[in-house]
């Protein structure tokens, strides 16, 4: 028998029929590129439009009603291998799509990106996503007009950049040239009492402007961090940990990285001082201070810093 069809139904010219003023009312739409039901004598709109009520077999009563353009896939097949005949040269659904305003739904394949041949159906790919017909440039008027559906755009990747310079005022400016010298500032509250570091010329618990200078070390107590697996040029490796560091005499943590230390073993309470770099690489910038290292001192009870975390 050989390798081909035993069978072969062909129209050579093409099989020629009268659509009548109702489906060729919704082809005419199509090519001018809308989308039109038809309204039931109980008043539901058939998409795409038929001459009689499935429900009832009475004649459509020849309102045409807009519908979409976009809907909502309500149920759909996943095509990973596409064949010659298929609409897409690539892995595809083929969708029940109803058009907002319709009561039923259409037959039709639905783009959903360039996959490989194969490929498993993506996680977006569900009933109940919104859906819009993509048009061909040159329509002749039949379902084929909508070379297929497309994925409502939900989300967006732009690429973003922005350059401006800061200016901290006179408290931090005072703050970061102690740095410069290797000195960490901090200002004691009148009201309070409290070290706030970095300062910030304000008392931020009692609103009041502070104006003494106190001058910390650079040791203090990690109080709660974050274990990050995403890179940073600032940290020594991935995983890292950025922390909240209570320097002795403060009455505020600052945030910083610890180091020298695996991620996994950092913990409330631990004891840390500030890894300086070189003398010669200072500059007017917290930068200065690579991030803070373990000490080696017993660490601190959590009763001791649990009203800083």
């Amino acid at each position: 028998m050989g390798d081909g069809p035993n069978h072969i139904l062909e129209f050579p010219g093409g099989y020629t029929r009268s659509v009548g003023p109702v489906i060729g009312r919704f082809l005419s739409e199509l090519r001018d590129g809308n989308l039109k039901g038809v309204r039931t004598k109980a008043g539901r709109v058939l998409f795409p439009p038929v001459e009689y009520d499935p429900d009832t077999g009475d004649d459509v009563t020849g309102e045409f009603v807009d519908v979409g353009p976009v809907g909502t896939v309500t149920s759909w097949s996943w095509v990973p291998h596409p064949r010659k005949t298929h609409p897409l040269d690539r892995p595809f659904a083929w969708a029940l799509i109803r058009p907002d305003g319709a009561d039923t739904a259409m037959l039709h394949a639905l783009d959903m990106g360039v996959f490989e041949p194969g490929a498993q159906p993506p996680r977006q790919l569900k009933s109940g996503m919104r859906v819009r017909p993509r048009w061909r440039a040159e329509r002749v008027g039949g379902v084929g007009d909508i070379e297929c559906f497309q994925p409502e755009v939900t989300m967006i990747n732009a690429p973003g950049r922005l350059e401006y310079r800061l200016r901290g005022g006179r408290a931090l400016d005072r703050f970061l040239e102690g740095v410069e010298q290797g000195r960490i500032l901090g200002h004691r509250c009148d009201v309070c009492g409290q070290v706030i570091v970095p300062m910030k010329g304000l008392c931020p618990k009692d609103g009041v402007p502070t104006t003494e200078e106190v001058e910390l070390p650079d040791t203090g107590t990690v109080t709660t961090f974050a274990v990050n697996n995403l890179p940073d040029p600032r940290a020594p490796e991935v995983p890292f940990v950025s922390a909240y560091i209570l320097l002795d005499g403060a009455g505020l943590t600052m945030l910083s990285l610890v180091a020298g230390i695996p991620a996994d073993q950092v913990r409330m309470g631990m004891r840390v001082r500030a890894a300086w770099r070189p003398r010669e690489e200072w500059t007017r910038s917290m930068a200065n201070i690579r991030w803070f290292e373990p000490t080696g001192e017993p660490d601190v009870p959590f009763d001791e810093i649990k009203d800083y975390l």
